[in-house]
């Protein structure tokens, strides 16, 4: 039972066909969409919301619903709103429980890819700064090494260009924003994350010779927050066995590498053309991973 689960919010006359990743008697996992909210927000709790969304559809007996006989689903973790990929949900309270002791204990593996702006020179970061929020400005997180949370990131290159880097990040605790926060602290911001100063992939940066249509504007390669949560490695909180759930990636950042190799290679360097996984769950083994 595969299919996608069609959500809709009336109140702002959105639709969405959210992919489903992985499923079984205890789980559900899926493939969040950029702009949509992973669970309730404090600044902004009229937004439509992923779990709001499920739960409403649920109580309504929506088909997806009573095709799978749920009465109850919560998420393990979140995702933020502008971020896609993997999100994993629990159908009963053991299995929630189980899920929500490993990823406090650190013990779940979250794999993300983000594009971000600069070109970092070495092969692999460990970043190690403690993330706290901003006295200030709400939303916005910060390294804080006198009271913030302690927080370490590891950061390898998958690809490099002229202006940017392609990367693959691997956050071992989960600390609000984590990635966004050491990635700006590094001075490598996440291509279209403008609460911390990344900016839009726009063609007209790339091509010389590109040519602006009169009285339109130009519409961004990437123009949301690069950053994807590509696969998600947990334990069974039943079988225990270890379970690799991957999320294929979203066209913009495909379009983006294919536009970024076209127009602004490394110097040099003849770029790889890394292929983006499919769908799908990888058995104990652990296998789904870039190619």
């Amino acid at each position: 039972m595969n299919e996608a689960i069609k959500l809709s919010s009336p109140a702002t006359h959105e639709f969405w066909e959210i992919p489903v990743l992985y499923e079984d008697a205890h789980l559900l996992a899926l493939l969040k969409p950029s702009g949509l909210l992973s669970s309730p927000d404090r600044y902004d709790p009229d937004r439509p919301n992923l779990m709001k969304l499920l739960h409403e559809g649920i109580s309504k007996g929506a088909p997806w619903a009573r095709a799978r006989q749920l009465a109850y689903l919560a998420n393990a973790h979140r995702l933020d709103l502008e971020t896609s990929g993997v999100i994993l949900l629990a159908k009963d309270k053991p299995s929630l429980v189980a899920l929500a002791n490993q990823f406090g204990a650190e013990q779940a593996e979250k794999r993300y890819l983000a594009l971000v702006q600069g070109a970092v020179a070495e092969s692999t970061l460990a970043v190690d700064a403690p993330v706290g929020p901003h006295p200030t400005r709400p939303r916005f997180m910060r390294v804080d090494r006198k009271h913030g949370k302690r927080a370490r990131t590891l950061f390898s290159v998958i690809e490099r260009f002229a202006r940017h880097t392609f990367l693959e990040c691997r956050p071992l605790t989960g600390r609000t924003h984590q990635i966004r926060v050491h990635l700006r602290h590094l001075g490598f911001p996440i291509v279209g994350d403008s609460l911390y100063g990344g900016q839009t992939l726009l063609l007209s940066s790339l091509k010389p010779d590109y040519r602006f249509k009169p009285d339109r504007q130009e519409r961004p390669l990437i123009g949301r927050l690069a950053l994807h949560a590509a696969d998600l490695i947990v334990h069974h909180p039943v079988s225990g066995e270890r379970l690799t759930i991957a999320a294929p990636w979203p066209k913009d950042l495909v379009v983006g590498l294919k536009y970024l190799r076209r127009y602004a290679p490394a110097p040099g360097s003849t770029p790889p053309v890394p292929q983006a996984p499919a769908d799908g769950v990888s058995d104990s083994s652990g296998s789904s991973s870039i190619s």
